[in-house]
This record gives C-alpha cells, sequence and structure tokens, in this order.
C-alpha cells in the first residue's frame, strides 16, 4: 500500500490541480489532498473553505482524503507516514523550482520518492493566480475551475465588491 500526499495552498484549487489529483488517485493506494494554511500567501479562502471546496471537488474519489495543515510539510509527510509526494509541473520554471524543492525534501526525508506529475497540456497555461486575476476584472473562470470553486468564487467577490472601473483613478 503507497501512501502519497500532493501538497497545495489551493487558492482557488483549478482543473489543473484536479487533473493531478484525478490522476494520481490511479497511480497510488491512497492520496492526500494536503491544503496548506501558508499565512504568507494572504489567501482568499480560509483554511476551511479550501478544505470544504477540495472535499467536495474529491468526493467521487475514494481513496483521497483532504487535510488541511499548518508548518512544514516535511513534518506533516512524516507525520502521516507517507512514501510519495506528488508535484504538479507546468512549465520549465515549475520544474527548475521542484527541482530545488526536491534536493531539501530529500534531506529532510531521505525515504521520499517525489514524483513530478506534467499536467495536461490544455490545462497547462492555468493558475491560481491567473483565475483570481480573470475574476478580479469579472471574467468568467468556468473553463477554469470545478464548478463549486468558481460559485465559490463569485460569492467571495459578491461580499467583497472590487471597485467599478476607473473608481480607483478616482480614490
Amino acid at each position: 500500500m503507497t501512501l502519497a500526499v500532493f501538497p497545495g495552498t489551493f487558492d482557488p484549487a483549478t482543473l489543473g490541480h484536479f487533473d493531478i489529483i484525478q490522476r494520481s488517485s490511479k497511480l497510488f493506494s491512497q492520496l492526500i489532498v494536503a491544503v496548506a494554511h501558508s499565512p504568507l500567501k494572504h489567501t482568499l479562502f480560509s483554511l476551511e473553505e479550501r478544505v470544504n471546496m477540495m472535499q467536495e471537488c474529491c468526493k467521487q474519489l475514494p481513496n483521497v482524503q483532504v487535510i488541511g495543515f499548518s508548518g512544514m510539510l516535511p513534518d506533516f509527510i512524516q507525520a502521516h507516514h507517507a512514501d510519495v509526494l506528488v508535484r504538479g509541473i507546468r512549465t520549465v520554471a515549475d520544474y527548475d523550482y521542484e527541482m530545488q524543492l526536491t534536493g531539501m525534501y530529500r534531506i529532510a526525508l531521505p525515504h521520499l520518492e517525489i514524483v513530478l506529475l506534467p499536467t495536461n497540456g490544455n490545462l497547462a497555461f492555468i493558475s491560481s493566480s491567473l483565475v483570481r486575476d480573470i475574476v478580479v476584472h469579472r471574467g468568467d473562470v468556468g473553463h477554469f475551475v470545478p464548478h463549486n470553486v468558481a460559485q465559490a468564487l463569485a460569492k467571495y467577490y459578491e461580499q467583497h465588491p472590487l471597485p467599478a472601473s476607473g473608481d480607483a483613478a478616482k480614490a
């Protein structure tokens, strides 16, 4: 039995994230989607909200568990006795960054296998930052995020209205 961990802030979760989750769930006996607190990232959604959204996205995958966490990823991996760390990569820049992290993870957890999964080509351009930018400009993100995430984003911006176009220049 192989337990893998796929970590991220998932703010918001995208179809690219879900692609990696679905494919990983087929490769490993169990998969934990580890939703990171990441206070330095100034997330739109609270940890609890992001965990709930991800649980909704993953509910049809019986071997996937979603867990929120604070602190260092290696500590989380050790506490859950995981065998594999899964990371998604979209670009060469992602690969370079992940290779740097791999070196650090190998020092902290020498037994850990690290799997870099490239996102499917038709999803490789999607990032959480891009999604947030589209939403800020009142664009449709329905093709980039799961349905429940699109609804949560719409609700968020209903409750946190943005200045109308041109209002920022007047302020």
